[in-house]
């Protein structure tokens, strides 16, 4: 158990470096009394060091990430040269701090200077004022050190691991095509949505938090119970699975709008656009989709293993809810009070118990669309010895039946291409059908074959959402592999319309998640598909439960405030 606790709050620190910074980033420990700082991957902090410390360095170093402070441009004139270093970090500490504020906790956005952050724009405007001879006071001890060398060095280990591993080709057809874009880049419209608290208590922060209160709560309460903990987290690593890290990103992005066609017609295909990166422009009515009907096998028998394990993390999803702060009981933490009442506590003083989130929870109004990968690279061999689709295929059986028993309105598509005027839609169960044995039938006939027209599959689940989901609020759901791949549709061309197709639902108010279950797909390969879309990577279908719950709550938290401006405006 003693060995639990730091590991446990690395994780904690993890979450909340990732979110800060836009991206996966490992928190490591180190030695007691070194100065924190960050190789742009990792940041290495004392995660023993007392009171808010660790939070704080992890904020720091995260921020400049996220504004881009360590980019090898600016960082190389660095090498060699620790003073000017501690003076550009010294001036650019307080203008990232001060840029990514409004995803701090109100505990935390006080740690940036906005006068001295007033002195720069950029991080080249930094460094000038770095190499210049003006006064400038040392960094604060939370702000650590810049070890410009060990960031160099880590950017091109970065990029001799991408050259080496291209991603997106299934085995056997291995960079045959040449790739429109260099692995990696994204286009400019998957920007991190700042709508979404990154430290929002149904993480692991939430639950450190609760930790550290714990020893005041009780010395003060006199009854026991109290409100359950906070979620499972969203940012998890599975040692299941070879190579594969779950990586959850609670943000969205702005997008284009895309085709508005109604949709009607679905059997005689359905046209949609699809996005070419490298032109920065759509192919308009590029692509065919065609709802095929599924075929029933004479012995196909249901895989509904742990139904009602994952209906507890979504018991609360659809609700409308009102959200009630400070207050002493609960269902999730008050992160803001939660952070002052252990500043009071470290000052002496007695702190606030309202520390809570209250909900009031009305009527269910969701209605989900699964979007399961049938495509052929998901009968390669997964975890457990059972295949990646077998996998994915008893996890969306028991996400159907979740949410069916919860009472959201629920359909149930597969997918597979041939083409880009032959992408194949089956209906295993529309929003009407009911759920029986002829739906469960039809999932466990499903044989994966062909390829992975990822965006016009999308584009066409979310239409369907759109047009039949009859809620306000929608999720779409995609259970696939990452592999994007076609003919004319291969590595960044595939990854690039994939993500763009997840932007455009997200834009239109549609809560997007993207699972990979029992597949080896690596980290990075999933970011280029699924972008900033909320998303995981698990090892086994019974460890859907412990992710579900934070990643479907947070996309339908951001898609509502999307929607709110159209509400206002009177609809569009």
């Amino acid at each position: 158990m003693g060995h639990d606790a730091p590991a446990r709050r690395l994780q904690a620190l993890g979450m909340f470096a990732s979110a800060l910074a836009g991206r996966a980033t490992a928190v490591a420990e180190l030695r007691p009394g070194e100065p924190p700082w960050t190789d742009g991957q990792t940041i290495y902090v004392d995660a023993a060091a007392p009171g808010r410390a660790p939070l704080e360095a992890v904020a720091v170093q995260a921020s400049m990430i996220a504004a881009g402070s360590l980019d090898p441009g600016v960082v190389r004139p660095l090498v060699r040269h620790p003073r000017m270093a501690r003076r550009y970090l010294a001036v650019e500490g307080h203008r990232a701090l001060v840029a990514t504020e409004d995803l701090l906790p109100r505990a935390l956005a006080s740690l940036g200077d906005r006068e001295i952050a007033s002195r720069s724009d950029s991080p080249a405007a930094s460094l000038r004022i770095a190499k210049a001879r003006a006064r400038i006071d040392g960094p604060p001890a939370e702000f650590g050190v810049i070890c410009a060398a060990r960031v160099l060095a880590a950017r091109r280990a970065a990029e001799q691991q991408d050259r080496a591993n291209p991603g997106h080709v299934p085995r056997g057809r291995a960079a045959k095509e040449p790739a429109e874009l260099a692995d990696g880049q994204t286009d400019d419209y998957d920007d991190p949505d700042l709508f979404t608290s990154p430290v929002g208590g149904g993480g692991f922060i939430g639950k450190w938090l609760k930790k550290m209160l714990s020893s005041q709560r009780k010395k003060s309460r006199s009854s026991g119970g109290g409100p359950p903990g906070a979620d499972t987290p969203t940012h998890r690593t599975n040692s299941g699975i070879r190579g594969s890290h779950a990586v959850s990103s609670l943000a969205s992005a702005p997008s284009e709008g895309i085709n508005d066609e109604q949709v009607n017609g679905f059997a005689d295909g359905v046209r949609y656009p699809e996005w070419d990166a490298a032109r920065k422009g759509y192919r308009r009515a590029w692509c065919t989709v065609r709802e095929v009907e599924p075929t029933i096998k004479a012995q196909a028998t249901p895989e509904i293993e742990a139904a009602i394990g994952v209906r507890r993390p979504l018991s609360r999803l659809g609700m409308g809810l009102h959200r009630r702060h400070r207050q002493p009981q609960g269902d999730d933490i008050d992160i803001d009070a939660a952070v002052e009442a252990r500043v009071e506590v470290r000052a002496g003083s007695v702190p606030d118990e309202a520390v809570y989130l209250d909900s009031l929870r009305r009527r269910r109004d969701l209605s989900v669309l699964l979007l399961l990968d049938v495509s052929g690279s998901a009968a390669e061999a997964g975890t457990l010895g059972r295949t990646v689709h077998q996998q994915q295929r008893a996890a969306v059986a028991n996400l159907t039946v979740a949410l069916h028993d919860l009472g959201d309105r629920v359909a149930l598509y597969a997918y597979y291409s041939q083409g880009r005027q032959a992408v194949s839609m089956i209906p295993v169960k529309r929003f009407d059908d009911h759920l029986d044995s002829r739906v469960m039938r039809r999932l466990n006939s499903l044989e994966p074959g062909a390829y992975s027209r990822l965006g016009a599959a999308i584009r066409h689940g979310s239409a369907v959402l759109e047009a039949r989901g009859g809620t306000a609020r929608r999720l779409l759901v995609v259970l696939s592999d990452g592999l994007a791949y076609d003919h004319g549709y291969e590595r960044a061309y595939g990854a690039a319309d994939a993500r763009r197709a997840l932007i455009e639902a997200r834009r239109r108010g549609t809560g997007c998640v993207c699972l990979t279950i029992g597949a080896g797909t690596d980290v990075q390969s999933l970011r280029r598909v699924f972008g900033s879309t909320a998303h995981a990577t698990i090892a086994r279908p019974d460890q859907l439960a412990g992710v579900i719950g934070p990643l479907f709550r947070s996309a339908l938290r951001s898609a509502e405030v999307r929607r709110r401006p159209r509400a206002h405006a009177g609809g569009r």
